[in-house]
């Protein structure tokens, strides 16, 4: 029951937040559409840095994870 619960709460947070993720950074959009006016490759290294940062918090969370799991199983 807690479980179903849980999801439910987790799934009208990020529904009624929806919103918020679309928001974009103006400074970031400016500073962007100038660079691609003169050629650069600003962009593609912006895009590579979000995805490290995106990508750093799901490596840690399942390092710890995998750490948990091996623990529990050997009790």
């Amino acid at each position: 029951m807690r479980k179903i619960v849980l999801f439910l709460m987790v799934a009208l947070l990020v529904t009624v937040c929806s919103d918020a993720f679309a928001q974009g950074c103006p400074m970031c959009k400016t500073s962007l559409e100038e660079a691609r006016k003169n050629g650069s490759q600003v962009g593609e290294t912006l895009n590579n840095g979000i995805l490290y940062l995106l990508a750093l918090p799901y490596i840690v969370a399942s390092i710890f994870g995998i750490i948990w799991y091996r623990n529990y199983k050997a009790k």
